[in-house]
C-alpha cells in the first residue's frame, strides 16, 4: 500500500509509540536495527517512513510531547487574564509531566537521559515553548504587566524562574516539593514583581545591586 501523507503519519506514531513501549520493557533507548526488528515491518518500509535514527528519535519525541504541544496550544487560544493565562500555561504541562512521573518514575529517568543526550534533536520543541511564552510576555504588556522589560529580557527571566516546573529532569530530584500550589505563588509573585522600571510604581524591584569586584 502506498505511503500517503495521512498513512505515513499514522504508521510513524504507531511505531514511535512501540518504541517507547520497548523503551519502558527494557530499561533502556532502543538502537534503531532493533526499532526495525521489532516493528513488524519490512525494511523497505521501515526506511520509507524513517529516513534514518535522527527521523525516528523524533518521531519519538513528536510523540511524547505531543499533550505538551496541545496544552500550551488550548492556553494560548484561551481568554484568560494574563496572570491566570501564565499559570495555566506552566501548570498543564507540568501536571502531565508530575503523572507520567508519579506512574513510571523509572521509565520516565530514561526518557529524560534520552532527551539530554539528544537534545538538538529536541531543541525545536524547546523553541516552540519559548516562542508561545513571548506570546503570552506581548499579551501580559498589553495590559501593563512587565513593564520596561523588553521580551527577549522578560522570557530569558521567567525561564529561569520556572525551570523547575519546565525540565523534566527536576521530577526527579524535587519529587514532591513541586506543587501546582507553589507554581500558582511563583507566577503571582512574578506578575507582581517582574519588571524593569524603578521607582514608586515598581515597588520591590532593583532594590538588589550585583556587586562588582
Amino acid at each position: 500500500m502506498a505511503l500517503n501523507p495521512t498513512l505515513r503519519e499514522e504508521e510513524r506514531e504507531r511505531i514511535a509509540r512501540h518504541v517507547l513501549d520497548l523503551v519502558k520493557a527494557r530499561g533502556s533507548e532502543i538502537p534503531w536495527t532493533i526499532a526495525m526488528a521489532e516493528s513488524g515491518l519490512t525494511r523497505a518500509r521501515f526506511e520509507a517512513l524513517f529516513a534514518d535514527y535522527d527521523d525516528l528519535f523524533d518521531a519519538v519525541a513528536q510523540t511524547w510531547l505531543a499533550p505538551h504541544m496541545a496544552v500550551m496550544e488550548e492556553v494560548l487560544a484561551s481568554n484568560l487574564p494574563p496572570p491566570r493565562k501564565m499559570f495555566e500555561f506552566f501548570r498543564r504541562r507540568f501536571t502531565i509531566s508530575q503523572a507520567r512521573f508519579r506512574e513510571d518514575p523509572e521509565h520516565f529517568t530514561i526518557l529524560c537521559e534520552m532527551g539530554a543526550a539528544n537534545f538538538e534533536k529536541v531543541r525545536s520543541y524547546v523553541d516552540l515553548a519559548d516562542h508561545y511564552l513571548c506570546e503570552l510576555i506581548a499579551e501580559a504588556q498589553a495590559e501593563g504587566f512587565f513593564a520596561g522589560l523588553e521580551i527577549d529580557e522578560a522570557l530569558s527571566l521567567i525561564n529561569q524562574m520556572m525551570s523547575n516546573y519546565t525540565l523534566p529532569d527536576a521530577l526527579i530530584y524535587l519529587g514532591e516539593k513541586l506543587t501546582e500550589q507553589k507554581l500558582a505563588r511563583i507566577v503571582d509573585t512574578m506578575f507582581i514583581g517582574l519588571s524593569g522600571e524603578t521607582g514608586t510604581d515598581a515597588s520591590g524591584v532593583n532594590t538588589l545591586k550585583v556587586a562588582s569586584f
